[in-house]
């Protein structure tokens, strides 16, 4: 047997998101798995990172798969590509050790937001960018988020009422911007359901004086979603990394 970790690239937009569902058949890791199973000739499971939602992005995801045999050397970035529709792309595949796992053996992810805040969303990028045409304060954003690093209850920013556990460690959270253009970078061991989302509607609430950065606290400590900001739209946001040891 031998385990095979791909790096896939996809556009969100018209899928309904990483994992596979009964109901439908338009999921990446489901269209992962038939392409694979078409070119082999065997039914195959292709294990993510994580699952994205419906409508995110991913410029690195990380998946594992398992064949019986040692693959040719452009099995997975030729031939299962050229099967794969054009928004979904493996830009990397490499032979690694028995027992790795996509998201068993990952020790961090990276993801980024991005927002436009210009008076009409921008042609080329509206696809991409959450339109959010209002005055963004960066320095407050920048001290709410200092707020949100380290390892936290995250209770008050997912939607799941179900985890197991909602204790994350945030290495950092990056607030940058250049003309009307503004991404938000978040580093940390994992991310809840909608967590990602979830901040940052708070920090843009934060940004537009709706709420102070020292609110973000108290939801930390409340647990409460309530005290959490909005969910901001899945377009803008991008599975950028996942590192493994």
């Amino acid at each position: 047997m031998r385990t095979y970790k791909l790096t896939i690239a996809y556009d969100g937009t018209r899928y309904q998101g990483w994992q596979r569902q009964e109901n439908t058949d338009r999921t990446i890791q489901g269209i992962m798995e038939q392409t694979i199973a078409g070119q082999t000739g065997f039914p195959v499971e292709v294990n993510g990172s994580g699952r994205t939602d419906a409508g995110v992005h991913a410029k690195g995801q990380t998946a594992s798969v398992i064949l019986p045999g040692q693959a040719a050397n452009n099995f997975f970035t030729g031939r299962i590509n050229a099967a794969l529709p054009a928004d979904i792309r493996i830009t990397d595949a490499r032979l690694v050790k028995n027992g790795f796992h996509a998201r068993k053996s990952a020790v961090a992810k990276q993801y980024e937001y991005y927002i436009d805040t210009g008076e009409k969303p921008d042609v080329f990028t509206r696809k991409y960018m959450y339109h959010f045409p209002r005055k963004l304060d960066l320095e407050r954003m920048r001290i709410a988020a200092g707020y949100l690093k380290g390892t936290h209850e995250f209770a008050a920013y997912t939607d799941k009422k179900d985890e197991k556990s909602t204790r994350r460690t945030i290495y950092d959270i990056i607030v940058s911007g250049q003309g009307s253009r503004v991404v938000l970078t978040f580093d940390g061991t994992g991310f809840l359901y909608h967590m990602v989302r979830i901040l940052t509607g708070t920090l843009l609430e934060t940004g537009t004086y709706q709420r102070t950065p020292e609110s973000v606290r108290d939801a930390l400590d409340t647990k409460d979603r309530s005290k959490a900001g909005f969910i901001a739209p899945a377009r803008g946001l991008f599975l950028r990394e996942v590192r493994y040891d």
